[in-house]
């Protein structure tokens, strides 16, 4: 199963504060060990929402809304992308993980990504055929 694992965002983070040299470290030993296990498939930090945008949606209309946004505690900082057995699995690779906020209370949030087989029938076999073939352009793209 694939899950997303979800670094929630803090007033330093939301701040722009730069982590430091020894979480760069600690976290890039994490990282390895993620990628050895076989479970990192991607992972990235994010802009603080000050330098986001959101596109509202209310029927045809598109409103777009400028960052900061007020929630830190809703907000991302960053993400991976790990491909695991089970939640369980997930659970005790997160518990390893350096606090991704050193001085601050933080969060790791761990959700589930769909596969097709969650889908049901709507997800037609032409569907699926389609989605088969933007991820391995993806794939193509990014040159693996």
């Amino acid at each position: 199963m694939r899950v997303m694992v979800i670094v929630k965002a803090t007033k330093n983070s939301e701040a722009n504060v730069m982590p430091s040299e020894k979480l760069f470290e600690e976290m890039g030993k994490y990282n390895e060990e993620l990628v050895k296990a076989g479970i990192m498939l991607a992972g990235e930090g994010l802009h603080p929402s000050s330098k986001g945008k959101r596109i509202q949606f209310s029927g045809s209309k598109r409103t777009v809304v400028d960052g900061p946004f007020a929630e830190t505690k809703e907000l991302i900082a960053g993400y991976w992308l790990w491909q695991v057995k089970s939640m369980e699995e997930a659970v005790e690779w997160a518990r390893r993980c350096p606090s991704p906020m050193p001085g601050e209370d933080s969060e790791l949030e761990i959700r589930p990504v769909f596969e097709a087989e969650d889908f049901g029938k709507e997800f037609t076999p032409e569907l699926r055929a389609q989605e088969e073939r933007l991820r391995a352009e993806i794939e193509k793209r990014a040159g693996k």
